[in-house]
């Protein structure tokens, strides 16, 4: 199957995406890298009446740190953030879920903001901003306003984003001292969507572990510094309570065992690199 026909414009700067989202609202998509809209447009699960392809907008591809985290502008490639030289150290657990993301051919065209953006439940890169606590910053001709993490993603790829607004950036805190970081994911194969994937912040005051791949949108949960039994019976509860999805491939009973065994070993070895801090 085909996309059904649009209209295409290219928009090299944010004024001229919003302007034209602030014109066709609804009609109109984003393009950044492509790599999940395509299909959808491909499937005609979307039929937008306008594109608006900001690929190539230099406006748009930056990433900037400050003291308030890693940056990252709406066309800025996956690719872009992986291949930072320093990204260990700024954004450890990003830079422990790139490895995990589909293939290099789709990093290189595929955008951070973009996989935000669409809200996918088995995506990485909205999992490790809900760990962070990270943010997405939105833009319309109206106004700009920043939205939490937790708050963006409502359900499956549904978010609070409305028509007339452009993601134009997220942002991901950065490492803390004294806290350690990990990331894991089980999928059928390499590349293919994950079926459970776990990411663990751990420091002296607490765990914080977000959970995606299980239901329709990533979760996360705050607990004290647990360990033995007392993690064992939290991580029991969060499967139960996330309400995980029954597939073809693979069975809602798998996914709340991935949380239980997974969880608990991403936690191990977020704990671990806290110790050696």
């Amino acid at each position: 199957m085909k996309p059904a026909a649009f209209d295409y414009v290219r928009a090299d700067s944010t004024e001229a995406a919003i302007a034209f989202l602030a014109q066709y609202g609804d009609d109109a998509s984003i393009l950044a890298g492509g790599q999940s809209l395509m299909a959808v447009l491909n499937m005609r699960l979307a039929q937008p009446a306008l594109l608006i392809d900001i690929s190539q907008s230099l406006q748009m591809r930056e990433s900037v740190i400050s003291a308030e985290g890693l940056l990252i502008g709406a066309s800025t490639t996956q690719a872009e953030i992986a291949r930072r030289s320093n990204l260990m150290a700024e954004v450890p657990l990003l830079a422990q879920a790139f490895p995990h993301i589909s293939h290099v051919q789709i990093q290189n065209r595929g955008t951070v903001c973009g996989s935000v953006a669409h809200a996918d439940p088995s995506a990485e890169l909205p999992l490790v901003l809900l760990a962070l606590r990270g943010e997405v910053l939105l833009q319309s001709n109206q106004a700009s306003r920043t939205v939490a993490a937790q708050d963006f993603i409502t359900g499956m790829l549904t978010t609070t984003r409305r028509a007339d607004e452009l993601v134009r950036s997220v942002r991901y805190p950065l490492a803390q001292a004294g806290t350690g970081y990990a990331f894991g994911e089980f999928a059928l194969r390499h590349g293919d969507y994950a079926a459970c994937a776990v990411a663990a912040v751990v420091s002296r005051n607490g765990i914080r572990i977000a959970i995606g791949g299980v239901a329709d949108c990533p979760a996360a949960r705050d607990w004290p510094l647990l360990d033995g039994s007392a993690l064992d019976d939290a991580l029991n509860s969060l499967a139960w309570d996330l309400d995980a999805r029954d597939d073809p491939l693979v069975s809602a009973k798998a996914r709340r065992h991935l949380v239980r065994r997974l969880g608990l070993r991403v936690i191990k070895q977020a704990r671990e690199a806290m110790d050696r801090k």
